[in-house]
């Protein structure tokens, strides 16, 4: 039944009924109307006014609870559909919507699929320069000025080796950005050994990583997810929340990988999202995965990722 005849036939329930409770009624108007006829009308048409009130409130409530549904859905978190419920129209109606949050979510996830993908391979692309361009030009200054050092005078020399030992540290720099922007450990040694070396390489702050159980195969985009989601979480927490202790933990289920990362930092307070926690929140759902931060009441920050490993596939 459409939208319109059940309004309809809301209206006609109530106007049938006053018109039968009238007519079943001693009452009769009288010309002039006496007040007390009047106020018999009065209560008559108040009565008539709060059924129909009532009855509409009771037909449209699908309507609210899907517009409270447009209102507070989002796509990072998806799953997440209102009920059909409701007749005709409004069952209809809800349904249409669901399926366009199908939609939307399955054109989201293939078009971050596809961003990610294209992010990760300008990644690579930089780390190749960095270490085979930048890095080697860098050696090859680092080499001639041990050479030049050796051959100057004794005041040039103490210069020239402050200059090399700047110079190491450029390099050693250098290497350590190209290992960020392509986990090449991850890729040799897998996962468990590059989130061991990704707490290894934390400035600032004391790091632990602990991993209970033995990681299945994940197939190499859910292994990458895990780890720049742990890379994400720890980069937050030593730039943005002070922390001066963090602890990585793994723990293997039969069902799930659970990824579990704890600072002692300020915590995220109310403060809206940014995007390296909204960049998360697409990567897990390319791993069909979960993702939360919260603010834990003892302090700090802990980021839960829990991702199924039905969804991994074989290398």
């Amino acid at each position: 039944m459409s939208l319109f005849w059940r309004v309809f036939l809301l209206n006609a329930a109530v106007l049938t009924g006053a018109t039968v409770l009238l007519m079943l009624s001693p009452a009769t108007v009288s010309t002039p109307v006496l007040p007390a006829e009047g106020l018999i009308l009065v209560a008559g048409l108040v009565a008539m006014l709060v059924a129909n009130a009532v009855l509409l409130r009771i037909g449209f409530l699908p309507l609210r609870r899907l517009t409270r549904a447009m209102t507070t859905i989002d796509l990072l978190r998806p799953g997440s559909r209102p009920p059909v419920s409701g007749h005709g129209g409004i069952a209809d109606l809800i349904m249409a919507f669901n399926a366009m949050l199908d939609r939307l979510e399955f054109e989201r996830a293939t078009s971050n699929a596809r961003a990610l993908s294209a992010q990760e391979a300008e990644r690579r692309r930089i780390a190749r320069e960095l270490h085979d361009e930048v890095g080697q030009s860098l050696t090859a200054v680092l080499l001639e000025l041990r050479r030049v050092a050796d051959e100057a005078p004794e005041a040039v020399s103490a210069a020239l080796h402050q200059v090399q030992e700047t110079t190491r540290d450029s390099l050693d720099e250098i290497r350590r950005i190209a290992r960020r922007l392509r986990p090449g450990v991850l890729e040799e040694l897998g996962l468990a050994s590059a989130l061991r070396s990704l707490t290894g390489e934390v400035r600032g702050a004391a790091a632990r990583c602990r991993i209970d159980g033995v990681l299945p195969e994940l197939g190499e985009e859910v292994e990458l997810v895990i780890y720049r989601v742990a890379q994400e979480s720890i980069t937050n927490a030593v730039r943005h929340s002070g922390a001066t202790r963090i602890h990585l933990l793994v723990h293997v289920e039969p069902s799930e990988v659970r990824l579990r990362v704890r600072d002692n930092g300020v915590g995220t307070g109310d403060a809206p999202e940014g995007a390296g926690i909204r960049g998360m929140r697409e990567r897990a759902l390319l791993a069909g995965a979960t993702l939360a931060v919260e603010t834990l009441a003892e302090g700090g920050t802990q980021v839960r990722l829990d991702v199924p490993i039905s969804t991994g596939g074989g290398r």
